[in-house]
């Protein structure tokens, strides 16, 4: 009898939830690698109750998955996805509305319209040309200052940008040209870029390091990157295009799955605070919560720079797009 008694002890015990185990969290985002790992930090020490599993890739793939498992959803919170993706998340009924605290502090730019909102942007991020001096040298390369240059002949196979299927930052660059535009003119323009493109490439990031380590004279790519290339040492000179440069917004959302977790509320709650935002500001000239410095290199008033997008335009068109794209281009 004593034996049995201390073996159902022991199933108790083992079946128990013990008293330090911590609430798990799954995110999926966009986010830069090197901006996860800066990030995590401050998150671990400001939410210790929390086991924040991340799933990082590229804007497209995170897109395609998590569309894929809406009827086992896996995540629980959206972190840092263009915005534009995640209003076709919305458009499907695969958010949870939820109303982040701090809020208020929030720009109206940056957020959902609904009350509560099914999405909170955290910053902007836009289109800028990664351009190798040295590479130039060599290949007598003028300085492109406009999305006109990039088709000139001079530039044929120098060019790489990323797939619109698959990087954030690629769609927002076709989307803001069809929009600028117009589609007939706007595919007339892809159609000449695209005799003088070298490559497209499944990352947004990817042009500008290719550019940066001398492989491309030209990537099209985020001024993030840029900047962070020269400041790396490269002899990149960022351009952003005289047309203006496209843009979107890298957000957050609870998901359907995440509807009943404190946890992942909790984490949203921390993505908006002035600590996350000042992080946030270290790599992008605009956050959704003002007063923070511009990075060394960025433009100090965005709105100078870029060219309007319309989030609901390239949520609603997002499909039609990238078929069209894909006809002409990735063959």
């Amino acid at each position: 009898m004593r034996r049995l008694w201390s073996l159902a002890v022991v199933l108790v015990v083992l079946g128990a939830a013990p008293a330090w185990a911590k609430d798990v969290v799954i995110v999926y985002t966009a986010l830069e690698n090197e901006q996860i790992a800066d990030y995590k930090k401050a998150y671990d020490k400001a939410l210790p109750n929390l086991d924040v599993k991340i799933l990082r890739l590229s804007t497209g793939d995170i897109a395609a998955r998590f569309m894929a498992e809406k009827d086992n959803m896996q995540a629980d919170v959206i972190w840092g996805v263009a915005a534009t993706n995640i209003l076709i998340f919305k458009n499907a009924g695969l958010l949870e509305p939820y109303a982040p605290k701090g809020l208020d502090r929030v720009q109206p730019l940056f957020r959902d319209k609904a009350n509560p909102p099914s999405w909170v942007g955290i910053d902007i991020y836009m289109s800028a040309f990664c351009f190798n001096t040295e590479v130039a040298k060599k290949h007598t390369l003028p300085a492109p200052a406009s999305w006109a240059d990039l088709t000139k002949p001079v530039y044929k196979g120098h060019v790489v940008m990323p797939n619109p299927a698959s990087s954030g930052t690629g769609y927002l660059s076709v989307v803001s040209i069809l929009q600028r535009l117009g589609e007939a003119k706007g595919w007339e323009y892809l159609d000449a870029l695209h005799k003088n493109i070298a490559e497209y490439t499944k990352s947004g990031s990817k042009p500008c390091k290719d550019a940066a380590s001398g492989e491309r004279g030209i990537g099209v790519s985020f001024e993030y990157v840029a900047a962070k290339a020269k400041k790396e040492g490269a002899p990149i000179q960022m351009v952003l295009p005289s047309e203006g440069s496209g843009y979107d917004m890298e957000a957050n959302a609870l998901t359907r799955k995440g509807k009943s977790s404190a946890a992942a509320k909790q984490f949203l709650d921390w993505a908006i605070t002035n600590e996350a935002m000042a992080l946030y500001s270290k790599y992008f000239a605009a956050v959704a919560v003002p007063g923070f410095p511009v990075p060394e290199g960025l433009p100090k008033d965005i709105s100078k720079v870029v060219f309007p997008n319309d989030f609901d335009w390239s949520a609603k068109n997002r499909d039609r797009v990238l078929a069209e794209w894909t006809k002409r281009y990735a063959k």
